[in-house]
């Protein structure tokens, strides 16, 4: 931040203006913007020549580049992030765009996994990208907790939530656990089950475990720890990534090499890699957040911009993010309203549902 505020004081106003209108030409058509061009929408009438020599000075700083000799210029990296944090005008929502979003969650007949998947479906069209939803861990109340052993290497935990929810996951037991052992860990977990999550009771399963481990066997020690962990599994997380609008991607991109990092990228989304470090990326506070190229962790090497934003529960919480991915050259005027609104209408939904 720091250098880039170095690089702004060092421009005066016509560069400032030479650099505006370059990102946003680039922007607007994916193409490299040359000086005759500018020449006839510069507030300032100058020559095509003075212009050059501006577009040279931008290019020594990093902020602009060419991808070939005789070839307008580009918005680097550094460009495309100075002119997001310095220059970005946000639009407004049309009424038709928000009607179109609060119709997605407009019915409340369907469960939340079903309306997420329509917000995705929805925050395509609206930005004709590919959007992505993570959709939360479920947070209700446990009301019991069972563990069957299937096999020697193999067990089923049984979780039952207070609304009603079910879910079965299968674990790997610790070596030589019987039935007694299981039953001696859900007995313990299920006495101190009120108005527990799976978060709250790991955290709360931590302390009691180094606190009380004199009060139950070895072995069933290992096994509550082992029980817990898989649902917190880095290779088997409960969240959920939804991905829509691959389409929109593939069909605007034409160069070959494009296209090889869009279906990287997919591959990537598909093997559900990294998943936690979407909802990572937005955990630096509330609000629209841009990664543009290298910046975004996840998908960097697929030379994408991301816009995503987070979206809380009625405590305050982060418990999910939407956002839309595309390429670096976004519409981010345009996309970060909506992903804003977006959010903001699933936190709603969330809470309504908590």
């Amino acid at each position: 931040m720091a250098e880039q505020s170095d690089i702004l004081e060092e421009l005066n106003d016509r560069s400032r203006e030479v650099f505006r209108r370059v990102v946003e030409g680039y922007l607007e058509t994916g193409s490299p913007v040359g000086s005759r061009t500018l020449t006839r929408t510069l507030s300032e009438k100058v020559s095509a020549a003075t212009v050059r020599n501006v577009m040279q000075d931008l290019e020594y700083l990093g902020l602009l580049g060419s991808p070939h000799v005789s070839a307008g210029r580009v918005p680097t990296q550094l460009g495309l992030r100075m002119f997001v944090d310095g220059f970005l005008e946000v639009g407004d929502l049309s009424a038709q765009e928000k009607a179109s979003l609060d119709e997605t969650l407009g019915s409340n007949a369907a469960d939340v996994s079903g309306l997420l998947d329509r917000v995705g479906s929805a925050l395509s069209v609206a930005t004709r990208g590919a959007s992505l939803v993570l959709s939360p861990k479920h947070e209700a109340p446990i009301q019991h907790i069972e563990f069957v052993s299937l096999s020697p290497e193999q067990a089923l935990v049984v979780l039952v939530f207070s609304d009603g929810h079910v879910e079965n996951r299968l674990f790997a037991p610790p070596p030589g656990s019987t039935p007694s052992s299981m039953r001696e860990a859900a007995n313990f977990l299920n006495a101190r089950l009120a108005g527990q999550t799976i978060s709250s009771l790991r955290a709360l399963m931590d302390r009691e475990v180094e606190t009380r481990k004199r009060e139950i066997d070895t072995l069933a020690d290992s096994l509550i720890q082992s029980g817990l962990a898989v649902w917190e599994n880095d290779g088997d997380r409960t969240e959920r990534l939804i991905v829509r609008g691959r389409s929109n991607l593939l069909e605007d991109s034409s160069e070959a090499e494009d296209l090889d990092r869009i279906r990287q990228l997919f591959d990537d989304l598909e093997r559900k890699r990294d998943i936690a470090e979407f909802l990572e990326l937005t955990e630096g506070g509330d609000g629209v957040r841009i990664f543009i190229g290298s910046e975004n962790k996840l998908f960097s090497l697929s030379g994408s911009s991301l816009v995503v934003s987070p979206y809380m529960n009625a405590d305050r919480k982060i418990v999910g993010a939407v956002g839309v991915i595309g390429p670096t050259r976004l519409n981010y005027g345009r996309i970060v309203p909506i992903v804003d609104y977006t959010a903001q209408l699933v936190g709603r939904l969330i809470s309504d549902r908590s």
